[in-house]
């Protein structure tokens, strides 16, 4: 059974964000230097995705990108990096 195009599309969205968010997150997480590191597979994803979600809300309220589009990957890692330096934060000061 196919989906309708356009929830096709959102289906598809998402798992392309899953899988650039979680490469975002391990690339992240590779490039900073320090501690504490997020472990495993789930918060690094989530951290990819978010990092991702925030690059673009920011490239969009700059108008770098229009409506409905996304950031490019090296956005979403500095996104990611970004995410990941507030996530240690919050636990180092725990």
């Amino acid at each position: 059974m196919f989906l309708p195009q356009s929830e096709a599309g959102r289906v598809m969205d998402i798992v392309w964000a899953i899988i650039v968010g979680f490469f975002a997150g391990v690339i992240a997480k590779l490039v900073t230097p320090g501690g504490p590191k997020p472990r495993g597979f789930i918060l690094t994803t989530v951290l990819g995705i978010v990092g991702a979600v925030l690059a673009t809300f920011l490239g969009q309220a700059v108008h770098l990108y229009g409506p409905g589009d996304s950031a490019n990957f090296l956005a979403q890692i500095i996104g990611a990096i970004i995410i990941l330096l507030i996530w240690r934060q919050v636990i180092r000061a725990r």
